[in-house]
Order: structure tokens, then sequence, then C-alpha cells
């Protein structure tokens, strides 16, 4: 059942038990309104004639239009009778102690068998004295009232049905022009939005809201195919100068010592492949929020130490020194395996782009409870434009694929996973007296 229906039913009917009260309310308070009035005018001619009956023994000669009135004495018998009944006895009963009123269907007046309501009061001589009036008005009034409400409540329903079913239809209008905006949305055309309405209200926050959401997937997708292309074209370099070397080793007779280069040439390229795919998996891990993380208790010092020692002869060779300013006793509860490869990734971008004579400095310390890694060069530093995008994948300062030591742009992207499965954060800068300066915050 559709939307805009269930709303239309279930309007109907709250409005119809609505109606339904509203009509018995007004039909049972005008009912006790015309009773009240009638009680207070039969008492207002009781007192009226019973002075009139003290004062000469017999009833007021007039009486009100279908009104009447009748004294009847101690035994019963009627002693005196308005004109309009005609010497009928009223009131059916005998004597009264109090002013008692009393309803009956059939009594004749003026010629007409009418339902009447009466009031019997007793006189001092121990008779009553009995008046009271036709309810045939009030009964037409009541019958006319409740014909109008049987009439009307329906007519009044249909009306309201009809209201809400097209003010409900008017309110979804632009729910189901965002949805058959959302369903013409694929892959091959992610850039169309939604028509938001101008109305400012709940309909124009969630189309802005589903907007904002497309505008994230959107950029997911994108940077999805970045990373599948740029994936494709660094894999694709490896694998062409593999199979350039098997190639080559194949296509005449070789010497062993030929043969042993080649094998050693493809070794390096596989080696490669293999720390490509490994890097790939992990940021793959980091983006679906599984990469594992073994905290336990670790000696930063010797950590640090340790992945710094793997690079010195590298830093030798490029004429790099390397400084490292960590108290011997600052421990940190890490994952060892991770920082290190944080660690090493940061080393091998300095030695990158360091010149020779210039110096890498790796300083740790506590700070606010979290564990600082400051890793900081004496290279060119950072290009302003390449901050933003400093640890997304694929991201180098040489846009350049060709130049050697590039590398392939994941290094700094790792990092990044690695603060974040820690539930830190990094962060990319520049120094004030120049150099690049990247900081690893982790909580632990």
């Amino acid at each position: 059942m559709r939307l805009r229906t269930r709303v239309t039913l279930v309007s109907a009917v709250l409005m119809a038990f609505v109606l339904s009260a509203t009509g018995v309310f007004v039909y049972l308070r005008l009912q006790t309104e015309l009773r009240r009035t009638l009680d207070e005018t039969l008492r207002s001619r009781a007192d009226a004639e019973l002075l009139v009956v003290v004062g000469s023994g017999s009833l007021p000669l007039e009486q009100p239009d279908d009104a009447f009135a009748q004294l009847i004495a101690p035994d019963g018998s009627v002693v005196e009778s308005s004109s309009s009944i005609a010497g009928a006895r009223a009131f059916a009963s005998g004597g009264v102690e109090a002013p008692t009123f009393s309803e009956r269907d059939d009594v004749t007046i003026e010629g007409e068998v009418v339902p009447a309501r009466m009031l019997a009061v007793p006189v001092a001589d121990g008779g009553v004295l009995v008046v009271g009036a036709s309810l045939d008005d009030q009964r037409t009034t009541l019958g006319r009232l409740a014909t109008a409400l049987a009439i009307g409540g329906p007519l009044a329903l249909i009306l309201a049905v009809g209201v809400t079913w097209l003010l409900v239809g008017w309110t979804l209008r632009p729910v189901e022009s965002m949805r058959a905006e959302a369903a013409a949305i694929s892959a091959g055309d992610p850039g169309r939005r939604l028509p938001v309405p101008g109305t400012g209200d709940e309909l124009a926050r969630l189309g802005e809201t589903l907007n904002a959401m497309l505008d994230r997937l959107e950029e997911a997708i994108e940077r999805e195919r970045r990373f599948v292309d740029d994936a494709s074209h660094e894999l694709r370099t490896p694998l062409s100068n593999l199979k350039a070397e098997l190639d080559l080793a194949l296509r005449r007779s070789r010497t062993s010592d030929e043969l042993e280069r080649a094998l050693r040439s493809a070794s390096e390229e596989a080696d490669r492949l293999a720390r490509l795919a490994d890097d790939l998996l992990v940021l793959a891990r980091a983006d679906r929020g599984r990469l594992p993380i073994r905290r336990e208790p670790v000696d930063v010092a010797r950590m640090i130490g340790g992945t710094v020692d793997s690079f010195a002869a590298r830093a030798s060779e490029r004429g790099v020194g390397i400084d490292v300013l960590v108290p011997d006793q600052l421990r940190a509860d890490v994952d060892e395996v991770r920082m290190r490869q944080a660690l090493g990734n940061l080393l091998d971008n300095g030695l990158r782009y360091v010149s020779a004579g210039g110096r890498l400095s790796v300083a740790a310390q506590r700070d606010d409870g979290s564990l600082r890694v400051e890793v900081r060069d004496t290279g060119p530093g950072f290009p302003a434009e390449f901050l933003p995008v400093a640890f997304e994948a694929f991201a180098r300062p040489d846009t350049s694929r060709s130049r050697p030591e590039g590398g392939t742009g994941l290094g700094l992207a790792i990092v990044a996973a690695v603060a974040q499965a820690h539930g830190g954060t990094a962060e990319a800068a520049n120094a004030p007296g120049g150099g690049a300066v990247v900081i690893l915050s982790i909580p632990g």
C-alpha cells in the first residue's frame, strides 16, 4: 500500500472518530440544554401558579402554547385542568412530598397525543399542582439535528479525505521527484544530484543530506578509480621490466654471469612487486577498517634505533646523517611491527629527497598522554599544493612517474593508515627554516 494511501486511510479513520464524537457531543449537549431550559421554565410556572392556587384556590386562566396545568386533590381526583388537556389526568402517580419531574409519551394536548414533561409540586392541603409542556418541538429539533449530522458528517468526512489525499500528494511530490532522480543516477553519471525543494523544511534537509552523501560517494568512486589506475600503472612497470629481463635471457645463449645478472634483475623486480602488493594490501585493509593492530609495551628508543640502523648503510651511501632524539626510558603501547613500517616509510622518503650533506632527525616524546613521533629533514620540503593530499594513496610531490626516486606514492598513505589504526593522527608540514616535517600522534 502506498504511503499516500496509508496516510489518507489513517486520516479518514481519525476524522471519522472526531466527527462521530463531535456529533454525539453536540447532540447530547443540545438535548441537555433544551431539557435544562424547559425545567427552569416549569419551575418558574410552578412557583407562579402555586401562588395563584394558594390565593384563589384555582388555576390561572391562561397557559403558554403547548403547555398545561392541572390541580389534583389528595384523593387523586382532578380538581381543575387547563383547557389544553380537557380534564384528562396527566400525572399518573398519587401525592408527592417534593417537586418531582416526570415524562409521558401519551399526553393529549389540544387534541393531539404528544410526549410531555411535567413537574408535580405538593400543595398545602395535600393535593398536587402539575405543570407541563409538550416535548414535541424539542424532539423535532433533535431529530433534525441528528439528520443533519447523519448527512453532513459523511459529506464532511468525504471532503476531508479528498483534501487529505490532495495535500499528501502535493507534500510527497518532492519525494517522488527525488526518488525518480535517484533511480536515474548511475555509476556512469555520478555527478547528478537530487532536486531540493526550496521550502527549507524536513524534505529540503533530507534532499541536502542525500546530496551530501552522493558527493561523498562520488568522491569515493573517483578515489577508487584513481587508486586502480595508479595501482595498474605501478604494477605494469615492474612486470614489464621482469618480462623484458626474462625475454632477453631466453633470446640467445647466455653465459652463466649474464644469466645470473638477468636473474638478479628479475628477482629485484619481483621484490618490488611483492613490496607494492604488501603496501596495497595494507591500504585496502585500512580503508575497510580492518588493519590488524597488536598493541604491546614497546621500548620506543629501541624501536626507533633499530629502524634507523636498517637505513644506516643507505644513508651513508647518500652522504646523509640521521639524528635520533628519544628519551631512554620512553615506552608506549603500540604495534611495533606497524610502527617500524611507518617509520621506515618516513625515513625512505627523507633519503629520497635530502641531498648529500643533509640530515634527517627522528624525535619522540610524551605529549598529553600520547606518543609523539616527529621525523624532520633538511630537504626541499613539501610543495604547497601537495600538503592537502599528502596522505592520499599514490600522491607524490613530483607527479612524474618516470622519476626513480619518486617512489610509488604509497609511503605517506601507509603512515596515515598505521596512525589511524592506532586511533591517532598523522600531520605533514614544512619547517619554518626549510625541510619537511611529519608528526605522528599515537595514543598509548
